[in-house]
């Protein structure tokens, strides 16, 4: 879920992306990012200020996606394995992974974060993501933020105890082909959350089903474009590498989007 105004998205207008008449923001609501980032590049603090007072400027859905990523990761936190989120795109779920786990549980040295995506954009859409909500395309979501994420994260290792141990890995390319030479190169991984945000069907399958016979009982499997018109691949790939009558799916009474089940 992004609210990048260039980019598809759920918190993108349906009526943007082409086929229903009522959009889900107003023009005026439209205009808010922008208008706050103006204020942002006015203020005459420094950038580390600002970031400082960051809730100054940040907008209530990037805040409540936040709150709610917290929530899940609480769920997951007694339970042994490590965190998988599959679609990083800019990095912000990554990122709140890796430092919730820093600020909750420093001493959990075992519990690593790894990032599955193309940062190309997605490679190619199977006829099972097609639906008249749609209009995506091979290359949309280019995120572009490989090496940036790596920056960041050699700079979180600087700030967190245990830092000389590393935290979190980016996995870049085709999760199709990517997933299977990560587990021969990892055979020991346990999954204690796996989040999907691949929006298709093709990668949301493929990680469904290499990922989730390797979650105890108590492990958290989230999603976060279930249930969209958007991106109908999701669902469907649920449907057939898990079941989704197998799973009791759960929301958060503040965010309409990321849903979760506890594997039982």
């Amino acid at each position: 879920m992004r609210e990048d105004p260039e980019v598809l998205s759920p918190l993108r207008s349906l009526a943007e992306v082409g086929r229903v008449d009522k959009p889900l923001r107003t023009e005026v609501e439209k205009r808010v990012g922008a208008d706050i980032a103006r204020i942002f590049d006015a203020c005459r603090e420094s950038t580390e200020v600002k970031l400082e007072n960051f809730t100054k400027y940040v907008r209530r859905n990037h805040l409540k996606r936040f709150l709610a990523m917290y929530e899940v990761f609480k769920l997951a936190m007694p339970v042994k394995g490590s965190i998988v989120e599959c679609g990083v795109y800019k990095g912000f779920g990554l990122m709140a992974w890796a430092k919730l786990s820093t600020m909750l549980e420093p001493e959990n040295l075992t519990r690593r974060i790894y990032g599955f995506d193309t940062f190309e954009g997605f490679p190619s859409l199977n006829e099972k993501d097609q639906s008249p909500s749609t209009t995506a395309k091979p290359g949309d979501l280019h995120s572009g933020a490989y090496e940036e994420l790596l920056q960041l994260i050699a700079e979180y290792d600087k700030d967190r105890f245990l830092g000389h141990i590393p935290k979190v890995e980016l996995i870049r390319g085709d999760i199709v082909k990517t997933i299977q030479e990560f587990l021969t190169a990892n055979p020991h991984l346990v999954v204690s959350l796996l989040f999907i945000d691949c929006d298709l069907f093709e990668p949301t399958k493929v990680a469904l089903e290499n990922f989730v016979p390797r979650m105890p009982k108590g492990a958290v499997l989230a999603f976060d474009d279930l249930d969209n018109p958007l991106w109908p691949g999701e669902t469907r790939a649920a449907m057939e590498a898990v079941g989704l009558d197998r799973l009791r799916m759960r929301r958060l009474e503040w965010d309409p989007y990321i849903a979760f089940a506890t594997l039982e």
